[in-house]
């Protein structure tokens, strides 16, 4: 219960702050926003604030900017349909009824011949057979109303297409880009919880039991030599320990100013590759700093992303197969190690987990930002935009891609936790 739990509020973070850059960035620049959506299927809360509608849905496998223009549900007005009206006092239309059954008092009935919600913003029409043409404007964000259902029109200039190449770029560019800054966040917050790893050859926390413990070692001792070896940083201290597993040497430490020497008898374990290596059960020295936090955030992010894409490399030249990647169920399986490991080892693991996100979110595969980026980069090279319907067809082949590679991640991940 606790590794579901974990990964609810993991996972929901992730999604969370992914679409709250796309929607900040899309509502900064103008575009109208109908729906902030958490999950997938259908919705079970919702409430509405402003122009956009906040929800979370059944399938919690991400979430969704439902930007006006990008959404498949237009509006349109045909001729010969019947509507109804609704007016503010300033004569404009707020409010457009179709399939009209008695829900709203409306103030005019007509049969359309003509309208333009997307530009001039009117409907014109007969009242009945033998009235004359009458023309009303509509106001900017009147609503269309179907069936019951309320949708806020979309003049041309609140959609997404009437942006900017650069504006548009933001808009997608911003939800990996949130993932990125989300794990800088966790880093911080884990280095000033934690503490700052030290490099110098000074002990931290001591693990009960161990060998550093048995003789007689302490948190803060600084190490200055090893059987006569001089050490003076936290990995020559690791690299000496790890390459006589199993056996006793001298220490030469500074405790309090002064100078003591220590036998240690090493522990010894079993390293990469099945090489065995000595371990005395020590953590390496730890400060706490802001600064030192934020700057131990930054070069973590960056490490962990290059790293990343490092096996995004090796996976695309064959040095790691595909059996190496992992979908739900290897995740499941991960945080529930690391939830047992503890809250730190935790935030680490949300961290990648963030990372990751937003990196395979930048592949430019279709269905993916990365994906929609790439066809931004056709417009602006091509000078116009490529066909919506085309680009619609390629975002669903590329979706039905990206579900296949789910199962076969998924059977990977079956195999690994279930039948090896």
């Amino acid at each position: 219960m606790n590794t579901v739990i974990a990964i609810v509020i993991i996972l929901g973070a992730l999604i969370f702050f992914h679409e709250l850059g796309h929607l900040l960035l899309a509502k900064r620049a103008g575009i109208l926003c109908r729906e902030f959506a958490i999950g997938f299927g259908p919705k079970i809360f919702a409430f509405k604030k402003g122009e956009t509608v906040y929800t979370i849905r059944l399938l919690p496998l991400g979430g969704f900017v439902r930007m006006a223009g990008e959404d498949p549900e237009g509006i349109e007005l045909k001729a010969g349909q019947r509507i109804g009206l609704i007016f503010n006092e300033k004569d404009e239309a707020v409010k457009l009824i179709v399939n009209h059954k008695d829900k709203y008092p409306v103030q005019k009935m007509i049969t359309v011949e003509r309208a333009d919600l997307d530009h001039e913003l009117f409907v014109e029409g007969y009242e009945d057979q033998d009235a004359p043409l009458v023309r009303y404007a509509v106001k900017e964000d009147a609503a269309y109303v179907a069936d019951h259902q309320e949708m806020q029109i979309a003049p041309y200039n609140r959609q997404f297409g009437s942006k900017t190449i650069m504006q548009r770029v933001m808009a997608i560019f911003a939800g990996p880009l949130a993932n990125f800054l989300l794990a800088f966040v966790i880093l911080v917050a884990f280095s000033l919880m934690q503490g700052i790893p030290s490099n110098e050859s000074r002990l931290g926390e001591l693990a009960k039991g161990e060998a550093a413990q048995k003789a007689g070692l302490k948190e803060n001792d600084k190490i200055v030599s090893v059987d006569g070896e001089r050490v003076s940083s936290w990995k020559e201290l690791v690299s000496v320990i790890q390459d006589n597993p199993g056996e006793s040497l001298e220490f030469e430490i500074v405790r309090n100013g002064e100078r003591e020497n220590v036998q240690v008898k090493l522990g010894e374990r079993e390293g990469a590759g099945g090489k065995s290596e000595g371990f005395i059960g020590a953590h390496p020295y730890t400060e706490f700093s802001v600064l030192g936090s934020v700057e131990y955030g930054a070069k973590q992010t960056w490490f962990m992303t290059k790293a990343i894409f490092t096996g995004l490399g090796q996976l695309v030249t064959g040095q790691h197969g595909i059996d190496q990647l992992s979908g739900p169920l290897g995740i499941y399986d991960y945080t529930d190690k690391a939830a047992k490991a503890g809250v730190y080892m935790l935030l680490q693991w949300a961290a990648i987990l963030s990372i990751n996100l937003g990196i395979f979110n930048l592949l430019p595969l279709p269905a993916l930002d990365g994906g929609r980026l790439l066809f931004l980069g056709f417009e602006a090279l091509r000078g116009k935009p490529v066909d919506p319907q085309k680009e619609g067809l390629v975002h669903f082949i590329g979706f039905a891609f990206l579900m296949l590679l789910m199962l076969v991640v998924t059977w990977n991940d079956i195999h690994k936790i279930f039948l090896s």
